[in-house]
């Protein structure tokens, strides 16, 4: 039986894809940067991986035949954690790799775009997947705002996004980790429909009953707060220049990739904001 290494197994991608491995019967060795997780539990080996310093690579890798990368939130230098699981996998002749990088990653010479040509250059099987914005960032980094105050604030002006479910994406990484015939491909994978932030506000209004409402800042007002909030300087410039691509229109386009790999429509956001509603209520007061 293939042996499959998920990087980033506790993440919003990474678990799901364990998930999936595991329910399905397959071997899989999951990282973790926590030692204490280490171990084997519910049928998942966990080992010990520190992407920023490298320390575990090479344990990561023994004994493997398939493996997904992708690279955790709240780095800048995606090439620095990448190439070297690229070139560990290629040392180990691992039989495919899948590599998770970002819609719009081929699009100019950034660290995304060089890990992706380390791999195409690798020898290796791939699929390179590239996702637009997720659905799940307004459960996560933006949900404060949301809840506290009921505001979506960002310096995105009325642009759209085809934003996509991490569930979506975790079932296409799954798939072509553990199927063949579609080698030595890269998608772009996006949700059904691209809508602006008022609409996102609207929706979530709808699915809570609460009034949110977008708000568009300025860059600097966002920095002010990533920064108070302890993001490093470098991810909180990667991220507002992401989100200025975002706002000059480059996440609007949609794809077919999604229902062409795994056979059924994306999550649409309406759907995914009834399914976490919970999450934006607010907190009652002690």
């Amino acid at each position: 039986m293939k042996k499959y290494l998920v990087i980033g197994a506790s993440g919003t991608i990474g678990s799901r894809i364990v998930q999936s491995l595991v329910r399905d019967g397959f071997d899989v060795r999951a990282t973790t940067h926590r030692e204490a997780a280490v171990g084997r539990k519910d049928g998942v080996e966990r080992v010990y991986l520190d992407l920023a310093t490298g320390e575990g690579i090479t344990q990561a890798f023994d004994g493997v035949e398939r493996a997904f990368l992708l690279a955790p939130p709240g780095y800048a230098d995606h090439y620095k954690l990448l190439a070297p699981l690229v070139a560990e996998a290629a040392r180990r002749k691992l039989d495919k790799v899948v590599l998770m990088t970002a819609m719009g990653a081929n699009a100019a010479d950034t660290p995304f775009r060089r890990v992706e040509q380390d791999l195409e250059k690798s020898g290796l099987r791939y699929n390179i997947i590239r996702p637009n914005w997720f659905m799940q960032n307004f459960t996560t980094f933006w949900l404060a705002g949301i809840r506290e105050q009921g505001k979506i604030q960002l310096p995105v002006g009325t642009a759209k996004t085809s934003f996509i479910d991490a569930g979506d994406i975790a079932d296409v990484a799954t798939r072509l980790l553990v199927a063949d015939g579609v080698d030595n491909r890269d998608f772009d994978l996006t949700g059904p429909a691209a809508i602006d932030h008022d609409e996102v506000a609207r929706i979530l209004s709808q699915a809570t009953g609460r009034t949110i409402a977008y708000e568009e800042i300025e860059p600097g007002v966002l920095r002010k707060g990533l920064l108070a909030g302890g993001v490093p300087a470098d991810y909180t410039e990667f991220l507002l220049a992401i989100l200025g691509f975002l706002k000059q229109g480059y996440a609007e386009r949609t794809t077919t990739s999604v229902r062409e790999l795994i056979g059924r429509e994306p999550v649409p956001f309406e759907r995914f904001a009834r399914d976490h509603s919970a999450a934006w209520m607010q907190a009652k007061a002690a």
